[in-house]
């Protein structure tokens, strides 16, 4: 069996796939590789004894990079090391800042001792960056998108990794075809940039009252 691992939450530098024996790893470099949001790249790394079909298979898709983008891949590798420990400060700060808000019912961050999986994290991992999830305390899209409205700092955006701030809704339990997750309430994604924490935390209050507000 061949195993196949998307690593770009966590990247080499947090969880080294290849060590514990993944054959292929696979990393979005859109996001902490690059760093800056502003090129279109990915790799495939391959373990002992998947190279050559990794090759025969990246030629028969025609998959090519522009140089352009490989420089800027290039760039953002001097720094990745720097900002994902930077990432991973902040992200932590403001989790557990979540964690302490009576309008918030759960903060899915897996470095956080509650999080589901928080063994598998501690057992395997080396950190964490900066992407995670909370859920609200009750209130519907209206009260969640008030909330995302008012934050001044954080961008709306799908992708993530780079240096700015960005929240998002979210629904994943309505994709799940298998089994079921209730949750206590809407669900707000976060990528937690490179701006200072004080200020995310205090846009995030600003937020969470507007929340409250349309909640009741």
């Amino acid at each position: 069996v061949t195993t196949l691992l998307d690593n770009t939450w966590a990247t080499p530098l947090f969880f080294p796939a290849i060590g514990h024996g993944v054959d292929l790893t696979i990393l979005a470099c859109t996001k902490y590789v690059v760093g800056h949001s502003d090129a279109m790249l990915g790799s495939v790394t391959a373990g002992p004894g998947h190279f050559k079909a990794l090759r025969e298979t990246s030629f028969q898709l025609g998959q090519i990079a522009s140089p352009d983008d490989c420089w800027l891949g290039s760039r953002g590798l001097r720094t990745m090391a720097v900002r994902l420990a930077q990432h991973q400060s902040s992200a932590l700060a403001i989790a557990q800042w979540l964690e302490a808000r009576p309008e918030v019912a759960q903060v899915l961050h897996p470095a956080l001792p509650g999080c589901p999986g928080h063994d598998l994290f501690v057992r395997d991992f080396k950190g964490s960056s900066g992407l995670f999830s909370f859920v609200l305390d009750g209130g519907d899209e209206a009260s969640r998108a008030a909330l995302i409205d008012t934050l001044e700092l954080f961008g709306i955006g799908y992708s993530w990794g780079g240096f700015e701030s960005l929240a998002l809704p979210v629904d994943p339990h309505r994709y799940r075809s298998v089994t079921r997750r209730e949750v206590a309430g809407p669900m707000v994604r976060l990528q937690i940039g490179l701006e200072d924490p004080a200020d995310l935390i205090a846009d995030l209050d600003a937020g969470l009252a507007a929340f409250r507000a349309v909640r009741g």
